[in-house]
């Protein structure tokens, strides 16, 4: 057993132990002997509960990436992509819904979940090639963060087998962002206004290039001094 599949196997023990006694009540320990994994490769592998859930959102990260969607709407990519990682949550949902009933109680832990989240949010976006860096990158991962939140509150109450409601939640959730300013497409830079010497540009056609200056005037011819100089030249510099 290599280690993507030792933590595979700790992770959904960790879950269903979490099911049965809630999320604060379960330890790594616990969920490798539920497992009949090795305690000291688990100690190795696993220091913590947090631990546990680190590893649990980037083995759902990429479960979403993998075969992401190249052509079409960048709506439809994400919601392809987030889909995808909703599935990982539905194969734990006992376990998953346990951890969400408990933080409330745990603000830490809250704050750790979120901050994981957002990265995986910055994943997503370049998943499905938009651009999650810089300002407006931020900003954008910070949308999806409350897309991807409102989503799985959604996923939380839905216990369909088709996941019909989380998907009409998931697609809701991206419609009102898209038209949000259009944070999921990158913006153009505004057109430069003509000059008053200039006609206006259609769009689409390259502006014309402009006139060349006049070419300046000659010096009028100067009669040639019968006196020699009385010194140096000026200087000119």
């Amino acid at each position: 057993m290599d280690d993507t599949e030792f933590d595979r196997a700790l992770i959904a023990a960790a879950f269903e132990v979490a099911a049965q006694r809630g999320w604060h009540r379960m330890r790594v320990a616990d969920a490798a002997r539920h497992a009949a994994l090795p305690l000291d490769r688990a100690r190795a592998r696993f220091p913590g509960r947090g631990v546990v859930l680190i590893r649990f959102g980037r083995l759902a990260d990429q479960n979403a990436l993998a075969g992401v969607i190249a052509e079409g709407p960048v709506r439809d990519r994400l919601f392809d992509i987030l889909m995808r990682r909703i599935d990982v949550l539905q194969a734990h949902r006992p376990g998953v819904l346990a951890l969400l009933q408990a933080l409330p109680c745990d603000p830490p832990l809250a704050l750790m979940l979120a901050a994981a989240n957002l990265c995986s949010m910055g994943w997503m976006l370049d998943g499905a090639g938009i651009p999650a860096t810089g300002p407006r990158g931020r900003l954008r991962t910070k949308g999806l963060l409350g897309v991807w939140l409102w989503t799985v509150r959604a996923w939380r109450h839905d216990e369909s087998l088709d996941l019909a409601a989380t998907m009409a939640a998931l697609d809701h959730a991206l419609a009102r962002a898209e038209h949000a300013e259009s944070w999921l497409h990158p913006r153009r830079p505004p057109a430069r206004a003509p000059r008053p010497h200039e006609a206006p540009v259609a769009e689409g056609e390259a502006p014309e290039p402009p006139a060349p200056a006049p070419p300046a005037p000659e010096p009028p011819p100067t009669e040639p001094s019968s006196e020699p100089p009385l010194g140096p030249p000026p200087d000119v510099s």
